[in-house]
């Protein structure tokens, strides 16, 4: 069997990895005390995201959730915390092991304590 290419267009793992890797990188680096501007921003951001995700059953799911458990942008760890419990309400529908919200932080911003990403 032939192995894939690397510029083939991404699969629909691919994408949902890719995606969520920036989805909590830019939650891990929205500033500690959000202006309103820039909390409505990423309000705009995440909705208009959710009508042009290229998955569209995934991004009719997203939408749905967002009318369930709106954005939370009032800080960066409150939404580094949605996010995370947005990704894991994904990883439970999948069948996927959760992730531990309270390591967010190490896992997208500061990286692991034990030094692995020095």
């Amino acid at each position: 069997m032939e192995q894939k290419r690397v510029e083939c267009p991404l699969d629909i793992e691919e994408l949902g990895r890719s995606t969520w890797s920036f989805l909590h990188t830019m939650a891990a680096y929205f500033p500690s005390k959000p202006s309103q501007q820039q909390q409505s921003e990423v309000h705009h951001f995440i909705t208009t995201f959710s009508k042009f995700y290229p998955c569209p059953h995934c991004a009719d799911d997203f939408r749905e959730r967002l009318k369930e458990h709106p954005v939370d942008a009032s800080s960066r760890r409150n939404l580094s915390r949605w996010m995370c419990e947005e990704h894991n309400v994904v990883n439970r529908k999948l069948g996927k092991k959760e992730f531990n919200c309270e390591l967010v932080d190490q896992r997208w911003r500061d990286g692991w304590k034990d030094g692995s990403c020095d």
